[in-house]
């Protein structure tokens, strides 16, 4: 395993007892990066607008759109260290 997957599962493992709840845009942030870092760009069908949790994660992946895994991966480990 790679020097930036290895940081990357230790930053997940890690984001799961941050010692304060960031706010919604920080977790959708979380969400799309991990997303885009773990599956490549959002191919999933857009949710229905009246699923406003679900449209809004699809809407923050959608964002990332072309950004590279390991990008996706270092933006995610500087997130979550910054949350530390």
């Amino acid at each position: 395993m790679s020097e930036l997957n290895t940081a990357f599962e230790d930053a997940v493992a890690r984001s799961k007892d941050l010692s304060e709840r960031p706010d919604n845009a920080t977790l959708l942030r979380i969400y799309a990066l991990y997303k885009q870092a773990t599956q490549g760009d959002n191919e999933d069908d857009k949710p229905s607008f009246s699923d406003m949790v679900a449209r809004a994660k699809w809407d923050a992946w959608e964002k990332l759109k072309g950004t590279d895994s390991d990008a996706a991966r270092e933006q995610y480990i500087e997130l979550i260290d910054s949350l530390g």
